[in-house]
C-alpha cells in the first residue's frame, strides 16, 4: 500500500483546486501535483465533509472510529485468553483428574 501524502500537502493542493482560474481542471491540478485525478476528487469530497458542506464522517470521526475498533479488536482478544485460561484451570482443578492426593 502507498504511503499516505503528508495532511499539508493533500490541504494544500485542496486549496489550489478550489482557487483554480476558470479553464483549469482538476485533472490538472492532480497533474501538476503528481496524484492520479481521483485522488484529488476524494480529497476535495473528503474537505467538503469536514467543512461540513456535505453530510458523511469527517477524518476526525473516522480517526476516532478506527481507534476505537482497534481497542474493541485487543478486548475481544484479552477475552478470549481469559476464556481459554478459565477453562483450562477449571479443567485442572477436578478432583481425580491428574492429582495423587486423596
Amino acid at each position: 500500500m502507498p504511503k499516505p501524502y503528508p495532511r499539508e500537502f493533500r490541504d494544500d493542493v485542496v486549496r489550489v483546486a478550489r482557487d483554480r482560474d476558470p479553464g483549469v481542471t482538476v485533472e490538472q491540478i492532480a497533474k501538476d501535483f503528481g496524484v492520479h485525478p481521483m485522488t484529488l476528487f476524494t480529497w476535495l469530497r473528503q474537505a467538503d465533509v469536514d467543512a461540513g458542506v456535505k453530510p458523511g464522517t469527517t477524518s476526525g470521526e473516522s480517526a476516532e472510529l478506527r481507534e476505537a475498533r482497534k481497542r474493541i479488536k485487543l478486548l475481544e482478544q484479552e477475552n478470549e485468553v481469559l476464556r481459554r485460561a478459565a477453562a483450562y484451570l477449571s479443567q485442572a482443578n477436578l478432583p481425580g483428574k491428574g492429582s495423587t492426593r486423596s
